[in-house]
């Protein structure tokens, strides 16, 4: 993956405190990088919160960790949707270093769509399904 396959971006900074004792960003820092992707992509692409009826919760994520991160660092969570299930989406994110095309880290997650009052998955939307087609550079698998 890199910059290019990416239009959704969530800036971050680097917080000192999210250093170890190595004085590198702790690897659970990256998750939640990845969340603040993955969140904003959610509310800024398919308009939707946390809070709808109909949202999504995470089932899966993997995360490849290729370089070292540190304090001071601006960084960008790059976010798209990779593949498109009947009722999960697949979500591509790296972590960029500001000015940079190669990621710090890559990652997979799959998150499914779900119906908060019945309290089980449910087809992911035809609207949004053609939102996410017309918004990807790279076009989703389906």
């Amino acid at each position: 993956m890199i910059r290019s396959d990416f239009r959704h971006f969530v800036p971050l900074i680097v917080q000192w405190g999210e250093m170890d004792t190595l004085r590198h960003v702790n690897n659970v820092q990256y998750f939640r990088y990845l969340e603040s992707g993955r969140v904003g992509y959610i509310h800024e692409v398919l308009e939707r919160t946390l809070q709808d009826p109909q949202t999504m919760v995470l089932a899966d994520i993997r995360c490849t960790f290729i370089q070292q991160l540190e304090y001071p660092a601006r960084i960008q969570v790059g976010s798209r949707v990779s593949r498109l299930g009947k009722s999960s989406l697949t979500i591509a994110n790296a972590i960029f270093r500001e000015g940079e095309e190669q990621p710090v880290a890559t990652a997979l997650c799959v998150v499914v769509w779900y119906d908060t009052v019945a309290k089980r998955p449910t087809p992911f939307p035809e609207e949004l399904r053609e939102k996410v087609k017309a918004y990807e550079v790279v076009a989703p698998e389906v």
